[in-house]
């Protein structure tokens, strides 16, 4: 199959756009408010990411207290005291490095997979299995780890394996349960469960140590493995009635995916690589910003441990706020939906290098650097409204299958841009980060489009995919 790109911006009229304006002007009213089944779904899948990324990081924050030897991003409160007598391992600073990344080398195997079996077997099957093994898993730790670290790398890397098919799973929902003006705002609010999980865990996970023992961290945050399938509920008639409305978005995928026709896609290379470049930015400094403001600001532990959990806060309300500006504009038809992608992607993207050049050359104004590095990470999340959720656009059919191939891109940024950019010095870290953001948001603006591509259509005038998957 020949690949048709579309490198045309919202709003000029394209025959892809009128055939689909009708049906976006004619968006059904039923069941619009806070009870509708697809704020349900929101609410079920945030809590859903919730519970996955405070199962994710757990091990982050535990392992200050299971070592007796410093952990590799210090530590912002006292040594752990507890009537219970937990055990205690003596791992060096670079055996918790390789027990804490193993995850990743896991999750970034079962992104494509995850995608893909979530279009044959339908996205909630696959995401509840995901997060019940996470569960089942996060509850073996303290097992794992006292039969060695080799059984703490192992099930680490199985954890990432389990977590791996989450986002894929549930962009597949979202293809299918999300209409085109309510699209942003949604998938953001479930995302926004990532960010709030993330803060809610190192919040509590230190004084769970402190006061009951490390090992309970992994029992309590373990526990909530039924929270997905208990607000699931009975969906179907909803899903059913605006299934038939938007028809044209197509079913899932059956075994064969076009993957000639996707390899030659400029749309879908200008989100890869777009995500490639913002996921360096954003786990550069996830990762780096505790250690940036003890080297370089000299904040005591306890200070960099509150300043470095702010923007956690902000990029989930940045989410938030990004997908319903966006749904405002594209209901009101101020833009179309490429330029709204492409405007959310340009906030989300410039102005946090913008920033990031600006460090270097505020001199010992610790507050103002602290700040804009904040700022960086919190307007990060606008492309929550573009980049993030542009596979659905232009590809509802295989909308999984694609977020797990740019995660993956993503995550291959992950691992490398911490060790890569603090090799070269934290000004030439900030200057990289920058510059990259710059390069992937002007192939994004030249190659993105907002319209379904020809190879991701499907020939039928019915949809045929009426189950609740």
């Amino acid at each position: 199959m020949q690949c048709h790109v579309d490198n045309t911006q919202a709003g000029d009229g394209t025959e892809a756009e009128q055939d689909e304006a009708p049906l976006l002007a004619q968006q059904p009213s039923f069941h619009t408010g806070l009870c509708s089944a697809r704020c349900g779904l929101a609410l079920v899948l945030h809590i859903s990411l919730f519970v996955a990324y405070a199962l994710r990081v757990s091990l982050s924050i535990a392992i200050v207290a299971m070592t007796n030897s410093s952990h590799p991003h210090g530590w912002s409160g006292s040594a752990p005291h507890s009537s219970y007598l937990a055990p205690v391992y003596n791992w060096s600073a670079e055996t918790q490095g390789i027990v804490l990344s193993s995850f990743f080398y896991g999750y970034s195997l079962t992104q494509t997979l995850g995608g893909y079996c979530s279009g044959l077997l339908g996205g909630k099957p696959v995401l509840g299995s995901g997060l019940l093994l996470s569960s089942v898993l996060t509850l073996l730790m303290p097992q794992a780890a006292e039969l060695g670290v080799s059984f703490l790398i192992g099930l680490q890397a199985l954890l990432g394996l389990a977590e791996g098919v989450i986002f894929p799973a549930q962009y597949t929902l979202w293809a299918k349960w999300a209409p085109p003006l309510e699209r942003s705002r949604l998938m953001n609010i479930a995302d926004a469960g990532c960010t709030f999980g993330t803060f809610f865990a190192l919040l509590v996970a230190g004084i769970i140590c402190q006061t009951l023992g490390w090992p309970f961290v992994f029992y309590i945050f373990g526990e909530p493995k039924k929270v997905w399938t208990a607000c699931a509920g009975d969906v179907r008639q909803e899903r059913r009635h605006w299934l038939m409305f938007y028809s044209f978005q197509g079913s899932s995928h059956g075994h064969s995916l076009p993957l000639v026709a996707m390899a030659k896609s400029l749309p879908l290379w200008a989100i890869t690589i777009a995500c490639f470049c913002t996921d360096w930015l954003f786990y550069m400094l996830l990762t780096s910003m505790p250690t940036f403001m003890s080297n370089i600001l000299h904040f005591d532990l306890r200070e960099n441990g509150l300043l470095s959990s702010l923007p956690y806060i902000g990029n989930g309300l940045g989410h938030i706020l990004a997908g319903l500006l966006a749904d405002f504009l594209l209901a009101r038809r101020v833009l179309g939906t490429a330029a709204v992608r492409k405007l959310f992607s340009a906030l989300g993207m410039l102005l946090p290098a913008i920033f990031l050049v600006a460090v270097p050359y505020i001199g010992c104004s610790s507050t103002v650097v602290v700040v804009l590095l904040t700022l960086a990470l919190t307007i990060i999340s606008m492309t929550g409204a573009g980049i993030n959720i542009n596979h659905i656009d232009i590809a509802p059919r295989y909308a999984g299958f694609l977020l797990g191939i740019t995660n993956t891109f993503g995550i291959v940024a992950g691992i490398i841009a911490p060790t890569a950019d603090l090799q070269t010095g934290w000004r030439n870290a900030f200057f990289v980060s920058a510059a990259l953001n710059l390069f992937g948001l002007i192939f994004y603006v030249a190659f993105g489009s907002g319209t379904i591509q020809d190879w991701a259509r499907e020939d039928t005038h019915l949809h045929p995919a009426l189950s609740t998957s």
